[in-house]
């Protein structure tokens, strides 16, 4: 079984070792075997729960959501459907950001393109573009 230090899983998700031991702390991961020296060893279990939550954490779900999710999943049998819910929540959440980052990204690329013509426009000493024809 592959094993990882706490450095390499620092590493690997960018996240500070402290966090990883907030992490195991509060029970969001699994409980971390250490060393006679006292040196964490994570698992493969512990690196895929970390991308889950670092996933999760990406999309705006918060820590009481996380401990909840990961509570659920303990007792999946039990709470199914309360983790359907939960994922389908935040699944529509997402949907909301991508559409606003596509706004927003429509509106960027709108700009760069009245200022790119203005720049073409100093260069050949034509007049400058309006912004109400974009």
């Amino acid at each position: 079984m592959k094993t990882y230090t706490i450095r390499q899983v620092s590493q690997m998700f960018d996240i500070p070792a402290s966090t990883l031991r907030y992490y195991e702390e509060i029970r969001l991961l699994p409980a971390v075997e250490k060393t006679e020296a006292k040196q964490r060893i994570y698992t493969e279990e512990h690196i895929n729960r970390l991308g889950a939550i670092c996933c999760f954490k990406e999309t705006g779900m918060s820590m009481a959501q996380l401990l909840e999710f990961f509570a659920y999943e303990e007792e999946e049998r039990e709470h199914i459907n309360e983790i359907l819910a939960l994922l389908k929540e935040q699944e529509e959440h997402v949907a909301k950001q991508i559409e606003k980052l596509k706004s927003a990204q429509k509106q960027i690329s709108r700009k760069l393109s009245y200022y790119s013509d203005i720049k073409a426009s100093m260069d050949s000493g034509s007049d400058c573009p309006d912004w109400a024809d974009y």
